[in-house]
């Protein structure tokens, strides 16, 4: 195992038992919200409209949430991490909601699925931000089939290089654009590390693993937006996207 696989691993075994009531709430929503400041989908579409007997793979499912909403609407939803403790809280979470999906403990960037598996892939931060995208997307793609999709939210690139070491995003720019790729973190919860590329460096990587790009947006958080995350304010997610949602399709 690789050694950022490890360290995150460690790091979100560590930090399950703070997520287990966010979790909770994100299962019981009658609408996905979507990122830190929580957008209704009805404002910001991440999830294709109709998933009805979609097969999916969420990578770096987390608490399962995503999936639970996939298969509300008629999807069968495949949620894989590499977090044991994360995927203990989705399971009991599974129980209390009365719906069920298969969870596999694995790493995003070695999936365990044939070639051509799923119609759509999907990662809300997940995958995204925790596994290096030259790795896991060739294998997202890998598992999907002709013309399925993949749907993913990150961090906003310019947040990546606005945000310091401590506290919150800066209103400059602190690193770089030139070699954006790994991020090494230490809070009080333990290491970890994260991934984000350069929009440039992200369309070519799509591009040469044979994914076309159809959408691409730079979220705006709403007016009244809140968020109990404290590394980022609505003021400033209102002036630059903390957050991007990518949406490319496999050529078929």
């Amino acid at each position: 195992m690789d050694t950022h696989v490890a360290t995150n691993a460690a790091y979100w075994d560590g930090r399950a038992p703070h997520w287990v009531d966010a979790g909770r709430v994100n299962w019981a929503a009658q609408e996905p919200q979507w990122g830190v400041f929580g957008i209704p989908q009805s404002v910001v579409p991440v999830l294709p409209e109709d998933v009805d007997g979609l097969d999916v793979v969420e990578l770096g499912c987390g608490t399962g949430y995503v999936s639970a909403w996939l298969a509300r609407r008629g999807a069968r939803p495949v949620g894989i991490d590499v977090s044991v403790e994360q995927l203990a809280t989705a399971r009991a979470l599974q129980e209390e909601f009365g719906l069920e999906f298969p969870l596999v403990h694995g790493n995003a960037e070695e999936l365990p699925f044939p070639d051509a598996s799923f119609d759509l892939a999907i990662t809300e931060y997940g995958a995204v931000t925790w596994c290096d995208p030259y790795r896991w997307i060739p294998e997202a793609v890998r598992v999907l089939r002709p013309g399925g999709r993949l749907v993913f939210l990150r961090t906003g690139v310019l947040m990546s290089l606005c945000e310091p070491q401590e506290g919150t995003v800066a209103a400059q720019l602190l690193r770089p654009l030139f070699g954006l790729h790994r991020l090494e973190w230490d809070d009080p919860e333990g290491r970890c590390v994260e991934f984000n590329l350069p929009h440039g460096e992200m369309v070519r990587l799509l591009a040469s693993c044979g994914m076309v790009l159809e959408d691409l947006i730079e979220v705006q958080v709403p007016e009244d937006a809140q968020t109990s995350f404290p590394y980022v304010t609505a003021e400033w997610a209102r002036q630059w996207p903390c957050e991007e949602v990518w949406f490319a399709r496999k050529r078929g």
